[in-house]
């Protein structure tokens, strides 16, 4: 029985040491794994380092014949400017906004100068000058919160526990944002201000455009009239309990009977009517900050300057970029002529 249980002790404890044996060679082989990719990521670090010292000078020129060709190249072209404009479009109009920027951008690209012209309103010349137009979302994180607020203001009560903030924020999109910022790229400083007048007009022209914001003037006028009755009624009913208190502390007290109860009721409603007051007030408050925001089909937040800013980019200059093109050439042709040296060494 004993000799038994020491064979079992004797068994687990073998079994024990293989099984550590084998982690230890499983790590063992990572280790090594691991070791085997530095190795070789530092011997293509140092044959890099031995081609380039191989090919400095070459480089070098390279470099400095870009750098001083990018130089003159910049001096020399004609200078771009930017403007930008902010707008808030309203009734729904920011995909039609997006589209005919969008449009007037592909007729730039073209460089349809005829087409651009009739469609902006201005002359061909100017037309010419357009290089590039865009439009892109112009929102911070406290817009995006209170825009995340108006939306769940509109949702059920079981939406609203289903949907967090976070998830928010994951579908939105540049089409969700309350203002959006026009962009006009064009070698002529002047012509984006006069655009502007056109871009607006294209979107205000809209029949579908009109009749929301007709619909919304006549639903905030409507909305108008009956908070100013609601507050005529409040106005009045307070103007009553104050007559009937001045009656009630007129009339001769009957020995020293106090009805508490009653100028508690009273007191309670004159409260419940102040509440009410100013409660209509908030609403009439937000239906014309709601009036001045929905003035307009398009709301013109900063309109374009009278003149443009001049582009200015070091990354998008050309003694940046012609640099690293006569570089990055030479760099082709020496690993070409490499290649072909190595081929023909492995082929003999």
């Amino acid at each position: 029985m004993a000799e038994n249980q020491t064979n079992n002790n004797n068994s687990d404890e073998i079994d024990l040491g293989q099984l550590f044996q084998l982690i230890g060679r499983a790590f063992q082989k990572l280790f090594n794994f691991i070791k085997s990719v530095f190795k070789g990521l530092f011997h293509m670090l140092i044959l890099f380092l031995l081609f380039i010292q191989k090919n400095f000078l070459i480089l070098a020129i390279a470099a400095i014949l870009g750098t001083v060709g990018g130089y003159f190249l910049d001096k020399n072209k004609t200078p771009k400017y930017i403007s930008k404009m902010v707008v808030e479009p309203n009734f729904n109009s920011v995909q039609q906004l997006y589209n005919n920027i969008g449009f007037y951008n592909d007729l730039a690209e073209a460089e349809d100068s005829v087409a651009l012209s009739k469609a902006l309103n201005i002359l061909e010349t100017e037309a010419s000058s357009i290089k590039e137009i865009f439009v892109d979302s112009y929102s911070d994180e406290n817009q995006k919160v209170k825009l995340f607020d108006n939306f769940i203001r509109e949702l059920d009560t079981t939406t609203i526990r289903a949907l967090d903030y976070e998830s928010y924020l994951k579908n939105f999109n540049s089409m969700d944002a309350r203002f959006h910022q026009i962009s006009v790229i064009s070698t002529d400083n002047s012509v984006a201000k006069k655009m502007q007048l056109t871009i607006i007009s294209s979107i205000s022209a809209n029949n579908y455009f009109k009749l929301q914001k007709s619909i919304n003037d006549e639903n905030i006028a409507l909305q108008d009239s009956i908070i100013r009755n609601q507050l005529s009624e409040v106005d009045s009913l307070q103007k009553l309990y104050k007559t009937v208190l001045v009656k009630e502390a007129d009339k001769p007290m009957q020995g020293t009977n106090i009805n508490l109860a009653e100028n508690g009721e009273s007191q309670n409603k004159e409260l419940a009517l102040v509440k009410e007051r100013e409660l209509l007030k908030n609403q009439l408050v937000r239906l014309n900050e709601n009036r001045a925001n929905k003035s307009a089909i398009l709301n013109v937040i900063s309109d374009f300057p009278a003149r443009g800013v001049k582009q200015k980019g070091f990354w998008k200059s050309y003694k940046f970029v012609l640099p690293l093109v006569l570089v990055g050439i030479v760099l082709l042709i020496s690993l070409s002529i490499g290649l072909n040296r190595y081929l023909k060494n492995y082929k003999s």
